[in-house]
């Protein structure tokens, strides 16, 4: 079984390395169409857009999609949102989603030992979606609550932007949506076709390569990118030592499409396909001696499509028709999969003073992990929702809505939502927002049987509600502020946790989370910028008794945040502090944890760039993911990275 796995996954390898260099035929062939003409104009734009002044995040005026499914400009938007745009992405020339995510205030994203997961007000049920399509599936993380793994997001090239909702968004989202939602929206093919070639290497034998070419024909568009990575091993730190980390080599590599036509001014197709293959070693070292990894790499394959009508774009609200397929294959200690089938359909109307969305969502998913006990188990979802944004005068609005789930094995449950937002003025916005969520047990709490872990069918589905208060408020074009409130209390939620020796899920009687996010945005002058921020999280578990339960979570008790940036000329630079504290040490390397990240970049041109970068620049020693003693997950050692990118 493993020989054939091993062939199959480099016959994957080989035909992912053939798409790369079709990918890069194809870009040079559409370039070499247009010339040194649109070459010359595609630096230009480049160097026009560098010169622009990117005010929109310090007058909080952005147009923002995610929180109310419509574009709504941000400050009449009620919810708690962080935007990661495309020009952070290249002005610190981030590697993966998680890197980018580790920036945004109140979350925390890691690499977990093979997995990459994601947790939003301390929360890890998390909705994590492309373009507005689900991701998360029915098998999740080890011993977590998150159902995606951030891994399945190919390529950062072809991003626009990353919008973060923090806080209860299940009457919209469903299922996963109780610590927020993050929605990655891709970009549409540049109007002139334009190739950029990405190549950097760093510590411990890292190699990246990546190839993006994009452009239009009349009413058609593309964006298309393949990449390879390799890296020899990782680097660890324990009682003030570094260490390699055997095992943990990596051969990823992914390949990405994107194609739209337009059929008239109003609507458009769209079609999606994004693959991955992963090739990693697991953890295995001193303070995390799992023998049953120490040989054993993690195989991985990720291959999502989707396919959309989008109609009305060119009203306040627009709608889609949606088909997509998604599928997770893993090799490690034996065979699994999961699938998620998924048809989406939303529409909106302006009625007066009233916006109104509605839509209706199917989803299947089908799980396979023989080693563990089953195979094509279904978990089928059934869903509709409607919401009103009800304006009442210039300053307020209410926005009540509603979701109604059908779940194959729980049955129907309601899912209402209520929401106030007060424009006090053009640079002042206050909002409030209660809902109530569901989310239903997933195969691996329902199926998963082995020696070390037992499932439990008789499992409830997780109810509860999500509470959410917060202010906005811009003091000029140079300086805004952003302070929110937050708590969630869920019943019946579900937890993993040790009983004579054996793993296995139980209802807890109450899980509670309570916390604050307060961030600050400032231009400085026109050449430096700062951002500051504070998170503070709390959670409890208590049992029937009233007795705190199994619990061990939380990285980001206390989270500051400082962001220095730096832009002049050719010359961008940022300096990047996350400091946590108040880490319970029986599950974590250390109390207290601070990460520096420093990134600088030069333009040698308008079409090639130079850019350095250093993680963990001081060497702090820390636990990338929380877990008792002998099985922590420890963060990696200081990382140097050096690329070139160039566009013609």
């Amino acid at each position: 079984m493993k020989i054939l796995s091993e062939l199959k996954e480099r016959a994957a390898m080989r035909r992912l390395t053939g798409a790369v260099l079709a990918t890069a035929v194809f870009g040079c062939a559409m370039g070499s169409v247009y010339a040194a003409e649109e070459t010359t104009a595609a630096a230009e734009e480049k160097a026009a857009a560098a010169a622009e002044e990117p005010i929109d995040e310090y007058t909080l005026s952005e147009t923002v999609v995610t929180a109310e499914r419509i574009p709504t400009e941000r400050m009449e938007t009620p919810a708690n949102i962080s935007i990661v745009t495309s020009k952070d992405i290249e002005a610190n020339h981030y590697v993966d989603v998680v890197e980018a995510l580790s920036q945004v205030n109140g979350v925390v994203a890691s690499h977990q030992g093979g997995f990459d997961g994601v947790a939003i007000n301390g929360d890890e049920r998390v909705v994590v979606m492309v373009d507005g399509r689900r991701l998360n599936n029915d098998q999740i993380l080890p011993s977590g609550k998150g159902r995606v793994d951030l891994k399945m997001i190919p390529t950062l090239k072809n991003i626009d932007r990353i919008e973060v909702v923090k806080g209860g968004s299940s009457a919209l989202y469903g299922s996963d949506a109780v610590g927020g939602v993050i929605n990655i929206i891709t970009k549409r093919g540049s109007k002139k076709p334009q190739t950029t070639l990405d190549v950097n290497m760093g510590s411990w034998g890292t190699y990246n390569y990546e190839i993006a070419t994009q452009g239009s024909d009349n009413d058609f568009s593309w964006f298309v990118s393949g990449s390879l990575q390799k890296q020899n091993h990782l680097r660890y730190k324990l009682d003030g030592e570094s260490h390699n980390t055997p095992h943990s080599d990596k051969d990823n590599n992914s390949f990405v499409v994107r194609l739209d036509q337009n059929l008239d001014e109003a609507s458009s197709v769209r079609f999606n396909f994004e693959h991955k293959t992963v090739h990693e070693g697991m953890y295995f070292n001193e303070i995390n001696p799992n023998p049953w990894s120490k040989d054993e790499p993690l195989a991985e394959i990720f291959n999502n499509v989707a396919l959309s009508y989008n109609f009305k774009e060119n009203k306040k609200t627009p709608g889609y028709l949606r088909v997509f397929n998604n599928y997770k294959g893993t090799y490690f200690q034996g065979s699994y999969d999961t699938r998620l089938f998924g048809a989406d359909y939303q529409n909106g109307w302006e009625l007066g003073e009233h916006t109104v969305v509605a839509g209706a969502e199917w989803h299947e998913s089908r799980s396979t992990n023989k080693a563990s006990g089953y195979e094509d188990e279904k978990l089928r979802d059934i869903s509709g929702y409607v919401q009103d944004t009800w304006k009442l005068g210039d300053k307020w609005s209410l926005v009540p809505g509603v979701r109604v789930n059908n779940h194959n094995r729980y049955g129907t449950h309601w899912s209402p939502k209520i929401a106030v937002n007060y424009r006090a003025d053009k640079k002042t916005q206050l909002y409030a927002s209660w809902g109530r969520v569901f989310q239903a047990p997933s195969a691996d709490d329902l199926f998963y049987t082995n020696a070390g872990k037992r499932s439990n069918v008789d499992l409830r589905p997780e109810t509860g509600y999500t509470e959410t208060i917060g202010i906005n408020h811009c003091f000029d074009d140079a300086t805004s502020v952003s302070f929110s409130v937050f708590q969630s209390q869920l019943h019946d939620a579900i937890t993993w946790a040790p009983v004579g020796g054996v793993w296995w899920p139980s209802n807890v009687n109450k899980e509670k989370r309570r916390g604050l996010d307060f961030t600050v945005k400032r231009r400085i002058s026109p050449i430096w910028d700062i951002d500051l921020g504070y998170s503070y999280t709390s959670i409890r578990q208590t049992d029937a008794t009233g007795d705190l339960a199994y619990y061990g979570k939380n990285l980001k008790p206390n989270g500051y945040h400082v962001a220095l940036k730096y832009h002049q000329g050719a010359w961008k630079a940022g300096l990047y502090t996350n400091y946590n504290t108040g880490i319970d040490t029986s599950l974590a390397l250390a109390r207290h944890a601070a990460l520096v990240d420093l990134n600088v970049s030069y333009d040698v041109n308008a079409a090639m760039t130079i850019y350095f970068k250093a993680l963990n620049l001081f060497n702090q020693e820390y636990s990338a993911y929380p877990g008792g003693k002998g099985s922590y997950y420890p963060g990696n050692c200081r990382f140097f990275q050096l690329g070139v990118t160039y566009t013609f």
